[in-house]
């Protein structure tokens, strides 16, 4: 039994909720990439001795947060206790132990006090180049998609391990970014240690099993009475996508009972040949933050709460993915596994559930053409990332150009032109393209890139939701599909690679999300101040809506 109060236990679990966010602040402040200093692409989170989660930061993405809530656990049954040194740092990119691609970092600190571990600090972000084909789909396998880390030291009792460093730098088009940004990681886990001891220090506290178990059993026992709001039962859903070589089928099957949620993802099709595969622990944290977002979402994200859902999957399934398969563009499937998730949910819970929205990032991996560098231009790599429009919920529209479920914020016009040779020649919300109903579906945008010098740069394409739009809910419209071309070109496909020679322009719509409820039943005057705004069209008014706003009222 623990000698606290549940008041101060309170207190103490407060301050580790605001530690762990001045400890995501640190990793931005200090990152080099603007996908990470400028978008939040993170994570940032304390452990217990366990391994088991306690705190993570707001500020960050659930394709992060929730894979190294479990990738900490791993990393800690990998090396023991006796081999940790105060001012030791472990790093991983293995797609299966960490965020699901290479091309994120993360990193796990043993925390001392009083000369014992007591704890962890863990944290990860984005790096936008580790070598090989890069951030897009072609790789045929992992070992195509740039350099694998298995779990190693990084840093050894204060001393960076220089040798991996010079590798990571040597494996890249970034090599300066990459080692700011591995250097800001670092940064992360050492001030979430210090604050935690100081915390630690100021409450009396010689180790954190007491809060530990306050923090996990509270949250267990707060979302299993929020799953029993549900109604008990197995709901299924399915979801057509276009894939790459061919359509892709996503099958789910939820079964709700007192003592937790089981997701399982039976019927989902097999392993592409291209890099839009999804290991299971990506998937995993996709699917769990949206039911959580509708199941207990007051309640804290840690440990507790995260172990009343189980997510399976048969092996070899695309959001089962084993190694080696490629998986460099795992959030273009991942990141749409909340439409099917909600696809159950809305049967179990009629009235709750949003419709469905852009969901997966519309990211725009560029680099310099190959023969740039051979002819003394600027070598550059760069990720952009944007969104399109969510899905209208129950009692609200959606929301235009947001990201939902990634959180990742869209890159910065000034911020993208000042960093690359890129001019952004357009970027505006598309009308028409929310999905009419009762509650609109949230707008997607036009973005217009073009090479800023007279050289060539190639984009690296996958997206989804260029031949299956965001689809309504209760009689709620589509949203708008995607689109990619080329000045006055044919559309492109959603996933490949692109060269866009000086002088040309590329389009890049992001699609619109779905309508909830029947667009007729939406009232005149909202209607009217959306044709006023320029988010709906005279004609779409008139159309969709049932609304003649050119009517001359008398």
């Amino acid at each position: 039994m623990s000698d606290f109060s549940p008041t101060k236990l309170q207190v103490m679990w407060n301050r580790l909720l605001a530690v762990v966010e001045e400890q995501a602040q640190t990793l931005i402040r200090c990152a080099f990439s603007p996908i990470v200093r400028e978008c939040g692409d993170i994570s940032a989170g304390i452990f217990d001795l366990q391994g088991r989660m306690l705190a993570q930061a707001v500020t960050g993405t659930p394709g992060h947060i929730n894979t190294m809530a479990e990738a900490v656990k791993t990393m800690r049954n990998h090396f023991t206790l006796q081999e940790m040194k105060p001012g030791d740092v472990y790093l991983t990119n293995d797609p299966w132990i960490a965020a699901g691609h290479l091309n994120d970092f993360l990193l796990m600190m043993p925390v001392f006090h009083n000369d014992q571990v007591v704890g962890f600090t863990s944290c990860t972000s984005h790096l936008v180049d580790l070598g090989g084909q890069g951030m897009g789909p072609e790789g045929s396998d992992v070992f195509d998609e740039g350099l694998l880390i298995p779990p190693c030291k990084l840093v050894e009792r204060g001393e960076m391990n220089m040798l991996l460093m010079e590798i990571i730098k040597a494996n890249s088009r970034e090599p300066i970014a990459n080692d700011g940004d591995t250097y800001a990681l670092v940064a992360c886990c050492e001030f979430g240690a210090k604050r935690l001891v100081e915390m630690m220090s100021e409450f009396g506290l010689d180790h954190l099993d007491p809060l530990a178990e306050h923090i996990i059993e509270t949250s267990r026992r707060g979302t299993l009475a929020a799953i029993a709001e549900v109604p008990a039962g197995t709901y299924r859903s399915k979801l057509v996508m276009d894939g790459y070589e061919k359509e892709i089928e996503l099958h789910a099957t939820l079964t709700v009972a007192p003592d937790g949620v089981l997701l399982d993802f039976a019927g989902t099709s097999g392993t592409s040949l291209k890099g839009i595969n999804v290991p299971l622990n990506y998937a995993t944290a996709y699917s769990v933050f949206a039911l959580r977002c509708i199941i207990g979402p007051e309640i804290p994200n840690n440990a507790g709460s995260l172990g009343a859902f189980t997510v399976s999957g048969p092996k070899g399934c695309i959001l089962n993915a084993q190694h080696p398969a490629p998986v460099a563009m795992r959030h273009t499937l991942g990141q749409l596994t909340p439409d099917l998730v909600y696809g159950c949910l809305h049967q179990a819970l009629p009235g709750k559930v949003p419709a469905e929205g852009a969901s997966c990032m519309y990211d725009l991996p560029l680099r310099s053409a190959p023969e740039v560098a051979q002819k003394g231009g600027e070598v550059f790599a760069l990720e952009l990332a944007h969104n399109g429009g969510t899905g209208a919920r129950p009692t609200k529209d959606g929301l235009s150009a947001t990201a939902f479920p990634s959180g990742v914020w869209g890159s910065q016009v000034e911020i993208t032109e000042s960093v690359i040779p890129i001019l952004v020649t357009r970027r505006e919300l598309i009308p028409d393209s929310g999905g009419p109903g009762r509650y609109r579906g949230g707008l997607g945008q036009r973005i217009e890139v073009t090479s800023a010098r007279n050289e060539p740069f190639m984009v690296l394409f996958s997206v989804e939701r260029i031949k299956y739009p965001a689809r309504g809910r209760d009689g709620g419209q589509n949203g708008a599909p995607g689109r990619i071309r080329i000045g006055d070109g044919p559309d492109l496909p959603g996933k490949g690679e692109v060269r866009v020679e000086p002088g040309e322009v590329l389009l890049f719509d992001t699609p619109g999300g779905g309508g909830y409820g029947d667009p007729k039943d939406r009232a005149r005057p909202i209607v009217e101040n959306d044709v006023a705004e320029g988010l709906i069209s005279v004609q779409s008014a008139k159309d969709a809506y049932g609304h003649d706003t050119e009517r001359t009222e008398t």
